[in-house]
């Protein structure tokens, strides 16, 4: 198993007595992440890792109820609840251009085209049509920054920088 786990989704609940359970998902690619012959890996509460692979899966009312290969019977699976999913960075789907993972965007460092350092990106929110990335700035009030054409200029994940132009009023909000 490689070092580098990235989470795609939280064991809420079980569901039924044949070991399924109910997940949410984490991730934009939860039709591949929960398809049939994925393979996970369970994080619980103490670290401890478990992994499994999916024997099957069905949407229901925006959560995945999944049942593991390995397990088959709810006193199995109770034990995972509020337990982490998670995939092994060789899974990975890769992405187009232009379009990265979370862990690749957050702690890239702001600066505007100018080349003045705005602060870290600390979250990324989801409220819409578009992201955002909070940007913390020391000493400051955090930076909502639209994630659009218009806004953002250059990504470089290999350097964690990311630069912007900045609209009028952003700095004011």
């Amino acid at each position: 198993m490689s070092d580098k786990l990235y989470t795609v989704g939280t064991i809420v609940n079980t569901h039924g007595l044949r070991g399924e359970v109910k997940v949410v998902p984490h991730t934009d690619f939860a039709e591949q992440r929960f398809a049939n012959g994925s393979k996970l890996v369970i994080e619980d509460a103490k670290g401890k890792l478990t992994p499994v692979t999916i024997k099957s899966t069905r949407l229901h009312k925006n959560m995945y109820i999944a049942q593991f290969k390995e397990f088959s019977h709810i006193n199995e699976v109770e034990v995972f609840k509020s337990s982490l999913l998670r995939v092994e960075e060789k899974y990975l789907e890769s992405l187009d251009e232009d379009e990265y993972y979370y862990h690749e965007i957050l702690g890239c460092r702001v600066l505007t085209e100018e080349g003045e350092e705005l602060g870290t990106i600390e979250e990324i929110l989801t409220p819409g049509a578009n992201h955002v990335w909070v940007v913390g700035r020391p000493n400051k009030k955090q930076l909502l920054l639209p994630v659009i054409d218009d806004v953002v200029l250059d990504v470089n994940v290999e350097e964690k920088i990311v630069t912007v132009h900045l609209l009028e009023g952003l700095l004011d909000l």
